[in-house]
């Protein structure tokens, strides 16, 4: 413990030296006329940092020397006990005296010398540097919360008293409950602030008197709880109370029922308040309802989707607010420091927006205080350390300037003086020695802040001087228009024109909202700039007019590409390369939301992250219905990343094939678990029962693509012979497990309202389409030693465990390492390999170099030829066995399989068929015909190549094809 005169670390530049002397002379006095307080005396009388203290605090703030003045014994209590010790034993001193208060007035004098104490001991250790500003803020938080919490508690047990609450004494309130919001809200309460609060009951909960009728009972309860609180008296008050922030305040009633409150928010609510109840915080009565009750307005607050419409409402609400208050420029004398341009409201929706912005997706942005928030945007990138750094500088300058103002006469003020002498006071209990040092530092903070608040909000991008100023419904053949046009590149500009035109009146549901059009508006001459910028601009905006019909409404879109000119080209770039793509889009515009991320352009998320993310969003379903939904959610926005990345060029194709498939593992193994819960809830646990699933093929290998479908097998084990199930409708554990699989099938690939997952295809499993859809271990183990055929042999070279207990994999993995390691009749497998090549061909044989599966020398020779030599060769060399076709001939060469020569055809051409692949899976979802394709993805493919341009890539492709079958032919023999 430190005594507080001992922690003094600043002082206040002293206003009038001579007022403050004869209140120091005064006080010194009446402190030594009481023995009890002579060393409080003897400090104000010999230690130089305590008269430096209370003399600029008390010269300079009259509210603090009427304080002081009015109870010198409080004076030395402040100076002489450790400071924090002393807010948390005055918080004591307040329980006991309200649970002893029998009536009003005496719970109402027991919270106002409470809230004296406070205002004392948090003023001088404001302006001591005693506690820093954010611990000042929290003070005066904990204060309020206190006597908010206190008053309550006194109502209910007045209430209980007088027969209108019946039942047991709880210990708490039930049913009733008050929620902080705003700097309250937060811990972040000022000096002088009122306390925004709002209150809400649940009638059933609160165990009224029959005769009781809530609406009437609560209501009154809450207007005596004001009056605890704001009345004045002879002893003051505690704090002014605004309730104005419940639901639609001008016609609701000051308590409202919770049903009337989610109705409210889920049919009514405003962006404004979406905001508001970032801070929303339950401090008093029934803390676990009103916790539940913000639980449910969550989906409220934190939308799923990146809102850009609701921050444009937001911006428009903060430039009436500057509007109204004349505030358009940054002064001193006169400002606003709250609302003002470059305030502490600007630092709040700086924060708030962004919060609004991803708090939906990123549930560690839902903070209520705006440091902690600025910090946490900072760590999760979405905003430069720097940029957090200045401004939680400013946010502490000014609230320190705000606790000062409101010291000097306990108002709630947030404007500056205009008089030169009252600005000088203002000044020096901000530290300051004179007005035009405070002006120049506040300048200063001030500036700041403006300069991230515009860029964040007031600062957009000019138009591209190329784009022509197409915003109303034009004639085709306007020459103006027309030349602009051309010279963005477009070869149909009567086309694109009648386009805009289509767009601009409405012809399409996304733009028949008056709101939707000027939203288009706003972007429309920057994306046809973006449009000019891709190979082929004609195409590009023939394929977003496509999105644009199917899109059911396009607010979100347009604000979304309003708000992020750099997602313009992205856009621009997905229209002229990727068909497909663009299709997808155009069903779901939210999945640009995602690229938002500031992470996007990092790394692919990890298993581990990619875990954590899925099961977070099937955490939040209330039903096993709306788990699906969310799966495929976050499967197709992870999924839609992946493909921009690889369009963008910030991954290679089997860093994607790798991603795509991490992402297909961790959405069955969380979605298994899943449906083995839903299945215990309805037919109980198998004894000893367990159940994995094995990836076969693409996802095996980790080579998926954006259209790959999941090959799968489903193994089970279980205790005894029949394995039933113990619960109200036990199955046989064959039963058990078929159905596991069953809803597993349908819980991957079933369309919801969300739309499917993937294709699965149980073919790959003992006995293929003739066998039972799930396998148990024992006839799994049989059947791969004794019964299978060589092609299926080849395909667990593929097989990986993605879910399931580990005992129940080790068994799995050890049976498949026995198969693929035993000695084998290389000839006899060759021939086998070639009878089934051969019947492909057969079937499916194409001379199109661009059908890049079935073409001789394609993916099917390669990944046949790498098999073979791997079920050859395990034996002797068990270190060949790898699941990917790449890493599998690295090793092959490493083993001495295959020689250098031969390892320099294999492996770049499996590369290079992977990487074409995957764009081509990506971009298209029919058949590649290089002469109706867009320049654009021509130019990718290239890309992903290394090669300078298509013609060289289709070059070298037709000579990749020509060797490997030749290498085919060579080994397979």
């Amino acid at each position: 413990m430190t005594a507080f005169f001992k922690r003094i670390a600043e002082r206040p530049a002293i206003y009038d030296a001579a007022r403050g002397a004869d209140i120091l002379d005064t006080l010194t006095k009446a402190l030594g006329a009481d023995e009890s307080l002579a060393p409080a005396a003897a400090l104000l009388r010999d230690d130089p940092k305590v008269r430096d203290l209370l003399t600029g605090a008390l010269s300079g703030a009259a509210y603090l020397a009427a304080l002081a003045q009015r109870d010198p014994g409080l004076l030395a209590d402040c100076l002489l006990r450790d400071p924090d010790l002393h807010l948390e034993e005055a918080g004591a001193e307040l329980s006991a005296a309200a649970e002893a208060a029998k009536s009003p007035k005496e719970i109402m004098a027991a919270l106002r010398r409470y809230k004296r104490r406070i205002a004392l001991l948090v003023g001088l250790a404001d302006l001591g540097g005693v506690w820093p500003t954010e611990e000042t803020l929290r003070a005066m938080s904990i204060a309020a919360d206190k006597a908010v919490d206190h008053a309550v508690k006194f109502l209910f047990r007045r209430a209980r008293t007088a027969g209108q609450i019946v039942g047991p004494s709880p210990a708490a309130p039930r049913g009733y409950f008050v929620i902080a919001m705003g700097k309250l809200g937060g811990h972040e309460l000022n000096y002088s602030s009122d306390i925004d609060i709002i209150v809400f009951y649940d009638a059933d909960q609160a165990g009224l008197a029959p005769d009781i009728e809530p609406s009437d009972f609560f209501v009154r309860l809450t207007r005596e709880l004001v009056r605890l609180l704001q009345e004045h008296t002879g002893d003051g008050y505690v704090f002014r109370t605004d309730l104005r922030l419940r639901p639609d305040p001008g016609a609701t009633q000051v308590a409202l029922s919770t049903d009337a409150g989610l109705t409210y928010y889920e049919s009514f609510g405003q962006n404004w308040e979406r905001a508001a109840l970032i801070k929303a915080r339950v401090i008093a009565g029934d803390i676990e309802a009103g916790e539940e009750f913000l639980r449910q307005l969550a989906p409220f607050i934190w939308r799923k989707y990146l809102d850009f419409a609701a921050i444009a409402d937001i911006h428009a609400m903060k430039r009436r607010v500057h509007a109204h208050k004349g505030h358009g420029t940054i002064a001193v004398a006169g400002h606003d420091i709250k609302l003002g341009r470059g305030g502490i409201r600007d630092i709040e929706f700086f924060a708030q927006t962004q919060q609004l912005i991803a708090g939906g997706r990123h549930p560690e942005l839902r903070l209520c205080g705006t440091i902690e928030t600025l910090n946490e945007l900072a760590r999760g990138g979405w905003i430069e350390p720097k940029t957090a750094e200045d401004l939680t500088e400013a946010y502490l300058f000014l609230r320190r300037v705000e606790n000062r103002l409101q010291m000097i006469g306990d108002q709630q003020t947030h404007v500056l003086p205009d008089e030169p002498e009252e600005l000088r006071r203002a000044a020096a209990l901000s530290g300051f020695a004179d007005a035009d040092a405070f002006a120049e530092a506040l300048l200063g903070e001030l500036a700041t802040v403006e300069t991230h608040y515009g860029a964040l909000f007031e600062k957009l991008p000019p138009l591209p001087e190329t784009a022509p100023s197409i915003v109303l419904p034009s004639d085709e053949g306007d020459p103006a228009a027309l030349a602009a046009l051309e010279k963005l590149g477009f070869r149909n500009p009567q086309q694109a024109i009648a386009a805009v035109r289509a767009w601009q009146s409405g012809r399409y549901p996304a733009t028949r909202s008056e709101r939707a059009r000027e939203r288009l508006s706003e972007f429309l001459p920057s994306l046809l700039d973006a449009f000019g910028r891709t190979a082929e601009p004609d195409l590009a905006l023939a394929t977003f007019d496509k999105v644009m019909a199917e899109m059911p409404a396009g607010v979100q879109l347009f604000s979304l590409l309003a708000a992020n000119p750099s997602l313009l080209r992205l856009v621009a770039d997905i229209m002229g390369t990727a068909p497909r793509l663009a299709a997808f889009l155009g069903r779901r515009p939210r999945l640009l939301d995602a690229v938002l991320d500031p992470g996007f352009f990092g790394a692919v998320p990890t298993p581990a992250k990619l875990k954590e993310l899925v099961i977070w969003a099937l955490e939040q379903a209330y039903d096993y219905q709306d788990a699906l939904d969310r799966s495929r959610i976050v499967g197709r926005e992870q999924g839609f990343l992946i493909g921009v990345r690889v369009i963008s060029g910030t991954i290679t194709a089997p860093q994607a094939g790798a991603a795509y498939a991490t992402l297909a593992e961790t959405l069955i193994s969380t979605l298994a678990a899943r449906v083995e819960a839903e299945l215990e809830h309805q037919h109980g646990r198998v004894p000893g029962g367990q159940a994995a699933v094995i990836a076969m093929g693409k996802l095996g290998g980790r080579e998926m693509t954006a259209a790959s479908d999941l090959d799968l097998i489903t193994v089970y084990d279980f205790e005894g012979k029949s394995g039933q199930s113990q619960g109200p409708k036990g199955l046989p554990g064959s039963q058990y497990y078929t159905r596991f699989t069953q809803r597993l099938i349908a819980a991957l690939s079933a369309q919801t309202a969300e739309g499917s997952l993937y294709q699965v295809d149980m073919r790959l499993r003992p006995s293929g389409s003739q066998g039972p859809v799930a396998t148990k271990l024992a006839s799994f183990i049989d059947y791969q030693q004794n019964s299978a055929w060589t092609w299926e042999h080849l395909a667990l070279t593929r097989a990986g465990v993605v879910s399931g207990p580990p005992e129940l994999r080790q068994a799995i993995e050890r049976t498949i390492a026995e198969v693929l390691r035993r000695k084998r009749d290389r000839a006899k497998v060759a021939a086998d390999v070639r009878v089934m090549r051969d019947k492909i061909e057969e079937e499916k044989g194409t001379r199109d170099i661009w059908d890049l599966k079935h073409v001789r020398g394609g993916l099917i020779d390669i990944e046949f030829l790498t098999q073979f030599l791997q079920v050859v060769s395990a034996h002797k060399h068990p270190e060949v066995l790898d699941k990917n076709i790449v890493g599998a001939l690295h090793k092959l060469l490493q083993a001495g399989v295959i020689t250098l020569a031969q390892a320099e055809v294999l492996v770049p051409a499996a590369t290079l068929y992977q990487g074409l692949t995957q764009c081509l899976r990506l971009c298209l979802d029919k058949p590649f015909v290089p002469d109706e394709a867009p320049r654009a993805l021509k130019d990718l493919l290239a890309r992903a190549s290394d090669m300078p341009d298509f013609a060289t890539l289709e070059g070298m492709l037709k000579d990749t094809l020509g060797a490997v079958h030749e290498l085919y032919n060579e080994i397979v023999a």
